[in-house]
């Protein structure tokens, strides 16, 4: 089977149940940018820090291509065949979070990103990951969004945060802390 089958280079492409719409349709724009997210997240599993946090990390790749998988379907396709995502995804992030968090010093103040390269890939995922969230908020004003898909994006990001408080300590690394510059 070929890759290409040239039938978007028009600028269209074909949902799950077969309508094309525009390229730069929201729904085009919010599966593309959970795309994006779940390519990061594959650069943070990679990362030699996250080694024992390869498991949950492409855990989290496979609910983005659940995520995914709905935004990229028309609304009467999403009940019909695909996966689904579940309110233990949630409680999952929620948990690491909890455990990150009573592993790493109590956060003060804000953190600048930096101060590892893997801990800057991790806020690049985060940051992609909020984009994600304004996007499919965007196009759940306009069309039919799952509010669980919102849900788990909020977390997600939040998790990516905690993520990077992890590895910072784990790389002793230093956390940064924003002093903001008053005249």
């Amino acid at each position: 089977m070929k890759i290409y089958t040239k039938t978007g280079d028009q600028g269209t492409t074909s949902l799950i149940g077969g309508t094309r719409l525009s390229k730069a349709h929201i729904r085009i724009e919010a599966y593309g940018t959970v795309d994006e997210l779940n390519a990061y997240i594959g650069l943070l599993r990679d990362q030699p820090v996250n080694e024992k946090r390869k498991e949950l990390l492409k855990e989290i790749q496979d609910r983005l291509f659940t995520i995914g998988s709905h935004l990229a379907s028309e609304p009467d396709q999403q009940k019909k065949v695909l996966p689904d995502l579940l309110e233990d995804d949630l409680v999952l992030l929620e948990k690491e979070m909890d455990l990150i968090d009573s592993q790493v010093p109590k956060l003060r103040a804000f953190v600048l990103p930096g101060g590892h390269s893997s801990v800057s890939f991790g806020h690049v995922a985060r940051t992609v990951c909020r984009r994600a969230e304004r996007a499919v908020i965007l196009l759940k004003q306009q069309e039919e969004v799952a509010e669980i898909v919102i849900r788990y994006l909020n977390r997600l990001s939040d998790f990516l945060f905690m993520l990077c408080r992890s590895m910072t300590h784990e790389l002793g690394s230093e956390e940064v802390q924003w002093k903001p510059r008053i005249a």
